[in-house]
């Protein structure tokens, strides 16, 4: 890997909610921030942006369940970047999650999310878009 040219000027700009919602739909994976036992848990899950929510899939005994059983508040970040340009962008959206127990709406998520494991994914939690922030690191010029 080749160090960036030191003559590239890079910045750092804020996304609005729309923009930071259409990097999120393009990410094929996220990582879900919650609190389990009192202490922070981070976990890697793929998800689906549907009805202006954030949809994954759990299995039976994820630790996310105690938490969207309560309607507590998470986070959850998507990101991509370049390593060798150092660009890249990054989304964090937070807010309350719910277990989804209509049976409709069930069945619509999970025909949503294909889960990566191959495990009994049979829930599906619904995370709210409160509040979405995100930045984007990009060139400026090259000589």
């Amino acid at each position: 890997m080749t160090a960036p040219s030191r003559h590239v000027t890079r910045r750092t700009e804020q996304l609005g909610r729309q923009e930071a919602l259409r990097l999120l739909k393009s990410a094929e994976i996220g990582r879900l921030i919650f609190s389990h036992q009192a202490l922070p848990a981070v976990r890697p899950v793929n998800h689906a942006l549907l009805d202006d929510l954030i949809i994954i899939r759990a299995h039976t005994g994820a630790a996310l369940l105690g938490p969207a059983r309560d309607g507590a508040v998470v986070a959850y970040e998507a990101d991509a970047f370049d390593l060798e340009r150092r660009t890249g962008w990054s989304v964090v959206v937070t807010g309350e999650a719910h277990l989804v127990k209509d049976p409709e709406l069930l069945r619509r998520y999970q025909a949503a999310v294909e889960p990566w494991v191959d495990s009994e994914m049979t829930h599906v939690v619904s995370i709210g878009l409160d509040m979405v922030t995100g930045f984007r690191i990009g060139m400026e010029n090259e000589e």
